[in-house]
């Protein structure tokens, strides 16, 4: 099952809305509809194609910040995989794109580029699926950093559509204006699915709650809601 931060190896043709509140410092909160989230087609065989929504920011203040977040995009490129027989993993390398076209106080300003490699394993009903990697931005190194990004995910399956997960979610900045800081998050969450709507459409509903155990974290925690309709 596809959990609710870690961007799984599997390929899937769904589509996908994510809701998002956060508790950030000083106060803030930030309401994310969408998350980003959209749709995702599988043109061939090997390929998934990602096209992110924008999604929508709202913060209780200033008022005037409210609006929508960058464009962003994903290649999945599948380049090992086996079914349970035959060893039960799979390995994938993706491609995500950044387009600097959201509103102000809501865009990087820069497009991004992140290189990613993605594996996973089952052993029966557990799995575990990671990603590791990095976020270049275009010209803005000095302010934005190039981080590196991990995050790892452990599922076991219940009753065969209940899917309780623990997820690890690691950022560390080398450079840019937050050089030097660690970040990491524990999500906790339950994914419910896949349950049949009609031929191959289906439903899948997720919610979690992530929490930030480093110190200097970019928001305190984030309450996610997940639903997604595969096909």
């Amino acid at each position: 099952m596809t959990p609710l931060v870690t961007v799984t190896p599997r390929l899937e043709q769904e589509f996908r809305y994510d809701q998002i509140w956060q508790s950030r410092p000083n106060g803030q909160t930030l309401d994310s509809f969408g998350g980003g989230k959209g749709l995702e087609l599988i043109p061939t065989e090997k390929t998934e194609i990602i096209f992110g929504i924008p999604a929508w920011q709202s913060r209780n203040y200033p008022d005037d910040t409210n609006g929508f977040a960058d464009e962003n995009l994903l290649l999945k490129y599948r380049v090992l995989a086996a079914n349970e027989e035959r060893g039960n993993y799979i390995l994938t390398l993706f491609a995500g794109f950044t387009l600097p076209t959201g509103s102000q106080h809501n865009t990087q300003d820069h497009a991004t580029f992140a290189p990613t490699i993605a594996f996973g394993k089952g052993w029966g009903d557990f799995d575990v699926q990671a990603t590791l990697g990095a976020s270049v931005p275009d010209n803005a190194v000095g302010s934005l950093g190039t981080p590196l990004l991990a995050n790892v995910a452990f599922q076991y399956r219940l009753a065969k559509v209940f899917w309780p997960e623990v997820e690890v979610n690691y950022t560390y900045w080398p450079n840019g204006e937050r050089q030097g800081i660690h970040q990491v998050f524990i999500t906790t969450g339950l994914v419910i699915g896949r349950i049949p709507i009609w031929e191959r459409l289906g439903a899948t509903v997720g919610a979690g709650f992530q929490i930030a155990v480093t110190e200097r974290p970019v928001y305190h925690n984030s309450s996610i809601l997940s639903v997604r309709f595969p096909f």
